[in-house]
Parts: structure tokens; C-alpha cells; sequence
């Protein structure tokens, strides 16, 4: 999570979008950098209304605006699994050895294994009160949330590539990508309601 003072906008780090390589590139620019520990950085759209929303309201006198980026479900899933088949994952949530078709059996399921509890984008972005992002994108068209920022921050921005997902197969049978849409259904419908501008969809949509 970054908070820009000035500007009056909070990055909001939805997991698996790129969001150490944001927080790489625009620490600097921030007037406060929360990167750790995962709890604190992944800061949900929920926790951030209810508790620092109201802070920096009655810090500053005004209100800020939250931008944050939304992944395609499927990839992002996949994004989770292919991270998760790293050396260095425990035994517990490591992937290593299971199929992208396993790993979405196990995270439609009712009582999700470790190693497929991940959460969900939906649940994540999810407004508070009828308050959501203010501005949401799609990762996929990760260019226009950037000219969005160079446009707020007045600056130029290159993000670097960090904390890259190793390659891996996802390929899923026609009954395990029926499963993961049925899995993923609030996702795909926030994911489809976001507009080329970066507009966030409204709360009556969810």
C-alpha cells in the first residue's frame, strides 16, 4: 500500500498484480510505504474504509481517492499456482508436483487446503458501506494505470520486473474451467464491470 500525500491517493496492492514492482518504482514518491509484513501491504479495500480512510481524512481535511488493479481470474489463479511451485514455498502451501487442475479442484472446494487458500480479487476490491475503489484496471492494460499515475504523480514511470511467477503449465479440462468459472463467478462479473477509463464499478453492481 502507498499513500500519496500531495495527491491525495492510496495505491491499494491486490495480490498478484505486480505490486512489488509498483512499490518498487513509486516508494520514493510516497509519502508512506507499507510493503510489509503481507497483511499490511495487501491491505483490503474492507480494512482500509473502516480503519485508515478515516485516519487521513482527519489528518488531512480531505478525502482520498484508492486506485488499485483487478487480474483476469484465470490468470490470476494461475499467477498464485505458478508462484506457489517455488523451492522456497513450505511443504504446506508449496504447489510442487500438482496440476493447475488439482490446484482449482482444491480452491473451489468448501474446505481449501493450504496450499490453495489464497483468497479471492473479489473479496479483496469488494466495497465497504458503498464505498469501493475509486479507480480501478484492468492488469491486463496495465499501460493505462500508468498513464493514470504519471498523470497524478506529474512524473514518468518505468515499473521493473519483480517477484515473477516461474513458468508452469495451466492447462484445466472443460470440467475444471466449468469449475473455476463456478469458482471465481463474483470475480469474473467485478473483473467484466470495469470500464477502459479505470472507473470502478459501483456498489450496486455487487
Amino acid at each position: 500500500m502507498l499513500v500519496f500525500w500531495e495527491q491525495r491517493l492510496v495505491f491499494l496492492s491486490t495480490p498478484k498484480t505486480g505490486s512489488t514492482a509498483i512499490e518498487s518504482a513509486l516508494e520514493s514518491l510516497s509519502a508512506i510505504a507499507v510493503t510489509r509484513p503481507p497483511v499490511l501491504k495487501h491491505t483490503t479495500v474492507h480494512r482500509y474504509r473502516r480503519f485508515i480512510g478515516p485516519y487521513l481524512r482527519a489528518t488531512s481535511g480531505a478525502d482520498f481517492e484508492t486506485v488499485a488493479l483487478m487480474r483476469e481470474p484465470r490468470d490470476w489463479l494461475g499467477s498464485w499456482f505458478r508462484y506457489r511451485t517455488r523451492n522456497s514455498v513450505s511443504a504446506e502451501k508449496g504447489t510442487q508436483g500438482l496440476t493447475f487442475e488439482q490446484f482449482v479442484t482444491a480452491y473451489a472446494s468448501e474446505d481449501k487446503p493450504a496450499f490453495a487458500d489464497v483468497g479471492s480479487q473479489e473479496r479483496f476490491l469488494r466495497p465497504r458501506n458503498g464505498e469501493g475503489i475509486d479507480h480501478l484496471f484492468r492488469y491486463e492494460d496495465i499501460d493505462s494505470f500508468v498513464a493514470f499515475l504519471e498523470d497524478r504523480l506529474d512524473c514518468a514511470i518505468t515499473l521493473p520486473r519483480l517477484n515473477v511467477s516461474p513458468p508452469g503449465a495451466l492447462d484445466l479440462s472443460p470440467e475444471g474451467e466449468a469449475l473455476l468459472q463456478q469458482a471465481c463467478v463474483k470475480d469474473y462479473e467485478m473483473y467484466a464491470s470495469i470500464n477502459s477509463i479505470g472507473a470502478a464499478p459501483s456498489s450496486s453492481d455487487h
